[in-house]
């Protein structure tokens, strides 16, 4: 299985290099100290549209994922996963490499390393981790930290076929531009769900993935 690019890269609208986009994850979300559960950080979730759908009391359990970012050429991009559709948990859907964090993770970027090593075989020697984006609520339990790391192309991915189906890029230069980010809605437990969507040609990118993705892209707007 072998990652693809649906469009080309280059540099977005306003001219933001892959330098100066790391540099701006470097200064705006610099990476915690603490553990999953205490490390001091902004807050997200799936409640951001939808007020009153999660507990703040709400028992949560720790995840983290990496947010993947490859330098092609003029343009940074972010590498996500299409999960197999015979999972338990949001099958078919589009997501970044990762999972719980468990009890022998030293931290929330140990464990974003170890589940992208064995989800779609990166080294995690060859990642650079740059920060963290804001911490992530979802409807379905889980307290993500989401960790950001930056690499050169890799060579053959090893996905797991147990878990992923499919391996892409997006160009961070399309996330950045603001009609790529659209607001949906659905019917959810007897009221109207609103949701972020990046349609991106065949891929539908939605719910705490998309969410994530606007947080990186808010992240990459402000200047240095």
């Amino acid at each position: 299985m072998e990652s693809r690019d649906l469009f080309p890269a280059g540099r977005d609208a306003s001219g933001l290099s892959s330098g100066e986009a790391i540099q701006r994850l470097r200064t705006h979300a610099p990476l915690g100290r603490r553990d999953a559960a205490t490390r001091i950080a902004p807050r997200r979730g799936d409640d951001d549209l939808n007020p009153g759908l999660i507990s703040p009391v709400g028992e949560f359990v720790d995840a983290a994922v990496l947010v993947p970012l490859i330098r092609r050429k003029s343009d940074l991009h972010v590498l996500l996963t299409r999960r197999t559709a015979h999972l338990n948990d949001h099958p078919g859907q589009i997501a970044f490499p990762g999972g719980r964090v468990e009890a022998w993770d030293a931290s929330p970027e140990a464990a974003a390393l170890r589940e992208a090593e064995e989800e779609v075989g990166l080294t995690p020697r060859a990642v650079d981790i740059v920060g963290q984006l804001d911490t992530y609520l979802t409807r379905t339990g889980y307290r993500v930290t989401p960790i950001v790391g930056v690499m050169e192309p890799p060579g053959a991915l090893r996905p797991d076929d147990f878990e992923v189906a499919e391996i892409f890029e997006v160009p961070l230069s399309f996330l950045r531009q603001p009609e790529s980010r659209q607001m949906h809605s659905q019917q959810f437990q007897g009221r109207e769900r609103f949701f972020y969507v990046f349609p991106y040609g065949a891929y539908y990118i939605w719910g705490a993935t998309a969410g994530m993705l606007v947080n990186l892209v808010d992240v990459l707007e402000q200047p240095c």
